[in-house]
């Protein structure tokens, strides 16, 4: 049985730990804050752009722009991977590069090769450790981005699309659905197929000017880059809420292990004192 000191020690560490846990759960209540409003400003113009591009898309025909063109054969397949810097999110992190990873097995298993776009640390690392290849890694960049980011990434994905290094393009993040729940979402972005969609839209006939080619080629490059931006803020806002959640579990962990660690405290101090009352009780007996 472990000594009273050892004992006191564990409880003293765990209680420190906790100090720990409970601030980290509020520094990330307060970035969550902050990343959940980006996220939620961001979504009504993703959306309306989708839903401009799904009209356009339906007016024409798929050779209009290379963005839009689906190719006969597939080769090569890039994946985005968008996690998190940090860890101490629960299973955030693994969840998304298991998508990620299971994504590319099926395209693999089709015969086709999977290069990555990895932007956060921890995307990196588990990639790394595996055979596919890495075309442009972004770690430490989830703390602090823009549009900028998105566009950096989204130009080079666009190039390679574009010379004919990729021919099919996803993007895997975690979609934000509330503080309890964040999904691993996988969505491709190239070649942009608005056109199935379309036939659901209002078909009222519109006046496009300039052309719509002319706005096709505007826009689809745009739109790739506000996909993989929304798919950043999402993670963004994700990665706080799933490390509020893990911080704050492991805050009342924290409370039941100092509970517990006490009641052994106190019934080996009682079992100490006992001991000690029956060497002086023999001790007295031995002298009478």
């Amino acid at each position: 049985m472990p000594s009273l000191r050892d004992i006191q020690n564990k409880i003293v560490g765990v209680k420190k730990t906790k100090q720990i846990t409970k601030a980290m759960n509020m520094v990330a209540s307060a970035k969550l804050r902050g990343a959940q409003a980006r996220i939620e400003r961001f979504r009504p113009y993703a959306d309306k752009f989708h839903d401009i591009l799904t009209d356009l898309g339906a007016r024409a025909d798929a050779s209009a722009h290379p963005l839009l063109e689906t190719r006969e054969e597939i080769n090569s397949v890039g994946i985005v991977l968008v996690t998190s810097d940090k860890g101490l999110c629960g299973s955030f992190n693994q969840n998304l590069c298991l998508a990620a990873r299971n994504l590319a097995g099926a395209k693999a298993a089709e015969g086709k090769t999977v290069k990555f776009f990895c932007i956060g640390k921890k995307g990196r690392d588990f990639i790394r450790k595996t055979s596919f290849e890495i075309l442009a890694e972004y770690p430490e960049h989830l703390s602090n981005f823009d549009f900028q980011l998105a566009s950096e990434i989204g130009t080079k994905v666009i190039d390679g699309y574009l010379t004919g290094e990729l021919d099919e393009v996803h993007v895997v993040y975690g979609s934000f659905v509330n503080i309890a729940k964040q999904t691993a979402t996988s969505s491709q972005v190239l070649p942009a197929e608005p056109a199935e969609q379309a036939e659901e839209t209002d078909s009222s006939e519109y006046i496009f000017e300039p052309s719509v080619e002319g706005l096709l080629a505007e826009l689809l490059p745009r739109y790739v880059k506000v996909q993989l931006y929304r798919g950043l803020l999402d993670t963004s806002a994700s990665e706080h809420a799933a490390r509020m959640v893990a911080m704050d579990n492991a805050t009342k962990n924290c409370d039941e292990m100092a509970d517990s660690l006490t009641l052994v405290y106190n019934k080996a101090r009682q079992a100490s004192i006992t001991t000690q009352l029956m060497d002086i009780v023999s001790g007295a007996e031995a002298l009478n």
